[in-house]
């Protein structure tokens, strides 16, 4: 199946339903206070979902999902499924050529198991909470919200183009980092072994000599003796570390929330971490306002659905001033993470308290969205730029370093001679 041409900033004002959808999806003007329960309970992922297929023998998920099903494998299918409702396909048949078609076995288990759930009844938000490994309750509430607003086919084609751009982010990322990393490997491996085997052979030739070796020379020595002897066991704490660090991760949600907290305030990631919460929560907010939903409704989503505790507070709190009267430009100005660094910066507000006197809030917030993964990408190629020639620099000294020290007592000792 041919894939959906690029859309624009904004997503379009008519989605192309039939009959049958536009039933299930939009609601009377009248019906609010039920679109808003459903919206609030889509949010609140299955916690003890039933398992729905055999997953043989790979290991499932909470819901019995094999866990082979691969992200660029999910946004294909989401994308899709867009097309298909697009093209006037009922729920349910969609979902079936999708199974029909899924590019793997595991794609396909997850796809029967959402198709059979929504066959008995279960709304399609509440079908793929049972599967939160594979959508974040953020865009299972955009989900719930096409829904509600009969927009579902558009919903999932914004999904479909954010897991892409965020996929294509990371790549990026990971290729950049692929050669510093490789510098770094190479540069322990070097001193490791230096350590390990080079410089005891280097001391048992200074023993020789019966003569007092220059204090660096020393100091290589020892550092190497603390290496050799320490080094097992200085892995073994580390990875102990790792482990009981990451369990109390698991378990308690106040020293996440912690972690996240200060992780904004370290220099470089942070601002990378916060310019990317900024880019996710404004095209979230874009799409939940295009699709109808109410500003204050749509912030009390974001409030539960951000991705990040600090962002879940600043929009909290945004949302309560919102309806006390305030403007959004002012709530969000107003609003902070915790840290010294603002929540949504000037270059957010401005272009929101514009759109709010000219109408196209949701069109904007799309636009900023982008422009915030353009700048951060700009960010992080920059930086990556400089931190090659840097790593190069460091590890040449390194190694320099040490085969100067080794080399100084014989210099040393010609010199007498």
């Amino acid at each position: 199946m041919s894939r959906l041409a690029p859309t624009k900033s904004a997503l379009p004002r008519t989605p192309d339903v039939t009959p049958d959808l536009r039933e299930r999806h939009t609601p009377e003007a009248s019906d609010l206070p039920r679109r808003r329960e459903t919206l609030d309970a889509s949010i609140t992922p299955v916690r003890n979902a039933p398992s729905t297929l055999a997953s043989g023998n790979r290991r499932p998920d909470r819901a019995g999902t094999p866990r082979a099903v691969k992200p660029a494998h999910l946004t294909a299918s989401l994308r899709q499924f867009a097309s298909l409702l697009n093209a006037g396909l009922p729920l349910i048949a969609a979902l079936d050529v999708l199974e029909a078609g899924a590019p793997r076995p595991a794609v396909s288990a997850l796809l029967s198991a959402v198709r059979r759930d929504v066959t008995q009844g279960v709304a399609l938000s509440h079908a793929l909470a049972r599967h939160p490994r594979w959508l974040d309750e953020q865009h299972r509430a955009l989900i719930a919200v096409g829904e509600a607003s009969g927009s579902l086919a558009a919903v999932l084609l914004r999904i479909a183009d954010e897991r892409s751009r965020a996929a294509a982010q990371r790549a990026r990322l990971r290729a950049a980092l692929t050669y510093p990393t490789c510098l770094l490997v190479f540069a322990l491996t070097v001193v490791t072994v230096l350590a390990r085997w080079v410089i005891p052979t280097f001391e048992e030739i200074f023993a020789s000599f019966n003569a007092a070796l220059p204090p660096a020379t020393q100091a290589v020595i020892e550092g190497s003796h603390a290496i050799a002897s320490g080094l097992p066991y200085g892995l073994g704490g580390v990875i102990a570390a790792y482990c009981a660090w990451a369990a109390m991760l698991r378990r308690s949600r106040k020293l996440r929330d912690t972690c996240a907290r200060h992780v904004l305030i370290v220099p470089l990631i942070g601002a990378f971490i916060a310019r990317r919460c900024v880019a996710r929560w404004c095209r979230a907010l874009g799409i939940l306002l295009h699709a109808g939903v109410p500003l204050a409704d749509a912030l009390d989503i974001l409030s539960r659905t951000s991705g990040h505790p600090s962002f879940d507070r600043a929009t909290a709190d945004a949302s309560a001033r919102i309806r006390r009267g305030e403007r959004l430009s002012f709530a969000l100005a107003s609003c902070s993470t915790g840290t010294a660094r603002p929540a949504f910066p000037p270059s957010i507000v401005g272009p929101v308290a514009i759109a709010e006197q000219t109408g196209a809030l949701d069109a904007v917030l799309m636009d900023l969205a982008d422009m915030a993964d353009h700048d951060l990408d700009a960010q992080i190629a920059s930086v990556l730029s400089l931190l090659e020639p840097a790593l190069v620099a460091v590890l040449g000294l390194l190694i320099g370093g040490i085969v100067l020290t080794l080399y100084l007592p014989i210099i040393e000792l010609g010199h007498a001679v």
